[in-house]
């Protein structure tokens, strides 16, 4: 068998069982989800599946809605699938890294972009930031994860987690913030003269501001919300 050939390319990137649980890290780049049950899934993310598994489009909230329009206020809009039956399920979203955190009673907010999957078994809901509205294009449209179970991520590049403490507030650019602790709320921080300089809204013009005891991630890039991109 050449170094080069079918065969070894086959044998090199075949798939392997982990047998790590509901959620495994097939690769870097890619969630392999060993399903029995019902997953919530980013809406396009599945690349592929294998079994007796069922696509069902629903939106924020699961109540028939088919989408959760904010549109109203962002030009935005979310969608998650439901993921239902048995198999494996390969999910992935534009070749960003896949991070797994398994919830133990624990809380975390994800920014809506970054969500890839979590388990049925994990409360969630939708949160919009103070201040936020009529502050940034796209607004800023959050998930909070909590309870117990499984749940993935997705950043651009490696992430870094920035510890918060109480009286030494952590400032991040809102297009390269991922997910923060459940337990912080922050504030939008603008610099008037900054923004007037420059002429448009970036990282050193408007801040997230973390304060208190937790921590925040972010990525080595600036995501582009979905009304900008479409702009």
């Amino acid at each position: 068998m050449g170094r080069y050939s079918i065969e070894s390319f086959v044998k090199k990137t075949s798939q392997k069982d982990r047998e790590q649980g509901t959620f495994e890290q097939e690769s870097p780049h890619l969630l392999e989800v060993n399903l029995d049950g019902k997953v919530w899934t980013k809406w396009g993310s599945m690349v592929a599946y294998r079994g007796n598994i069922k696509f069902d489009k629903a939106g924020i909230g699961d109540k028939g809605v088919g989408k959760f329009l904010k549109e109203k206020f962002t030009g935005e809009g979310m969608m998650l699938t439901k993921a239902i039956g048995e198999g494996k399920l390969y999910l992935a979203d534009q070749g960003k890294k896949v991070s797994i955190i398994e919830l133990d009673g624990d809380s975390i907010y994800v920014n809506g972009n970054d969500v890839l999957a979590f388990e049925d078994s994990v409360k969630w809901d939708i949160k919009m930031m103070r201040k936020a509205a009529g502050m940034m294009a796209g607004g800023m449209f959050n998930v909070k994860l909590e309870g117990e179970g499984m749940i993935a991520i997705t950043t651009h590049k490696d992430p870094i987690t920035l510890k918060v403490e109480k009286g030494n507030p952590v400032m991040t650019d809102p297009q390269a913030t991922v997910a923060w602790s459940g337990n912080l709320s922050p504030d939008i921080k603008t610099d008037v003269s900054l923004k007037t300089l420059v002429g448009k809204t970036s990282g050193e013009t408007l801040q997230m501001k973390f304060d208190g005891e937790g921590f925040v991630v972010i990525q080595p890039y600036e995501e582009a919300s979905v009304t900008a991109q479409r702009a």
